[in-house]
């Protein structure tokens, strides 16, 4: 079974100029630090995901952790071999300090009095978690989508304490049609009545408008390939033309239902407004005045970055833009294109592959 523990520190300086604190960053990890701390892979999650990566919590748990199928004994990321940790991010809303969290100052939740935070605050963040589990240099951080960004960040921001970084299904920064689709899922969730302008935590939450949101991202998450083998045009039973607007009269309007009201249950909307924001505001360009070959001459790891070929979201142009600027600093650079049908999603799907890249990747690892 595994335990999410806790950790917290005083104060963060964010990005923005404010600072936050105290924080609490919640975690689990997976397999055994060696003697010389030198084995250690940080995961970093994508938009919904939390720190619960592999296992579970207990017997009776439904589910396993969100990337089970390449996290434990003899999978990509093998806790025979290495020490696994996972966090939450800043801003959500599994343990770590997010807009649901109670506010020192007022006795109750941020809301929408928590801080702008971006994708360097949430490395930042995850940062003090090492220095508090005295790990100076993690052996590899990785992640998918936002997870990707994430790992991206910490090779630039903090050279010295990763040294491979395996990006899969990600980008230096992401599209317009990108911030576009989170721009809609944030305004589902500010227009629904029970928003409250944020402060909605002694009140029935915004659920309607998240479920929209969350409806929004999954289809960008898809593939049509995967829409048309897994739903086509068929209709559910007794829902013909007799249907009504509001009736799931498809079988995909059932799903996407069935996704968007099951993400409630789980997720914060405010969680959801920042931690999307902060995916839109991320440019690594950014770091080198608007170059990205300067800003990841800031980077001393060893790169494996891994694009999906349906994968619509994050399109290989973009993942194309990181293999040559790490070319044009003449860094160590591995790029694969796995053949798959899943969409963005194939990131947690193509298990057999992505073990075979990565392993092979993590076996010159030093």
């Amino acid at each position: 079974m595994v335990e999410t523990k806790y950790f917290e520190f005083p104060e963060l300086n964010l990005e923005s100029g404010g600072r936050l604190g105290p924080v609490t960053v919640a975690y689990e990890t997976y397999g055994s630090l060696n003697d010389a701390k030198s084995n250690t892979i940080l995961i970093f999650h994508a938009l919904s995901g939390d720190a619960h990566v592999a296992g579970r919590h207990a017997v009776e748990d439904k589910k396993p952790g969100w990337w089970d199928n390449m996290v434990g004994p003899g999978k990509a990321f093998d806790t025979n071999k290495y020490y696994i940790i996972c966090a939450n991010v800043l801003g959500g809303c599994r343990g770590t300090t997010g807009p649901s969290s109670l506010n020192p100052k007022t006795g109750k939740p941020y809301g929408p009095d928590f801080p702008l935070i971006t994708i360097k605050d949430m490395v930042n963040c995850q940062l003090k978690l090492l220095d508090y589990l005295g790990i100076e240099t993690v052996l590899a951080a990785t992640g998918g989508s936002m997870g990707g960004m994430l790992a991206l960040q910490l090779a630039v921001s903090a050279p010295n304490r990763v040294r491979n970084v395996i990006g899969v299904a990600t980008s230096a920064h992401v599209s317009a049609q990108n911030i576009a689709f989170n721009e809609v899922g944030r305004r589902a969730i500010i227009g629904d009545p029970h928003w409250y302008g944020g402060s909605y935590y002694d009140k029935n939450p915004p659920s309607d408008g998240l479920s929209i949101a969350r409806m929004i991202g999954h289809i960008t998450y898809l593939s049509d390939k995967t829409m048309r083998e897994k739903f086509g045009r068929k209709l559910q039973p007794g829902k013909g033309f007799a249907a009504k607007f509001g009736d799931h009269q498809f079988e995909v309007e059932s799903y996407l239902k069935y996704k968007g009201t099951t993400f409630t249950e789980r997720f914060d909307a405010n969680s959801y407004l920042y931690i999307t924001k902060a995916i839109d505001l991320f440019n690594l360009e950014d770091e080198g005045g608007g170059s990205l070959a300067k800003a990841l001459a800031k980077a001393t790891s060893r790169f494996l970055l891994i694009h999906f070929s349906s994968d619509w979201l994050f399109p290989e142009y973009q993942a194309l833009e990181l293999v040559d600027a790490l070319k044009d600093n003449l860094a160590n650079v591995s790029f694969r294109v796995i053949e798959s049908n899943y969409g963005h999603d194939a990131f947690l799907l193509e298990e057999e592959e992505l073990t075979k890249t990565i392993v092979s990747f993590l076996e010159g690892a030093k």
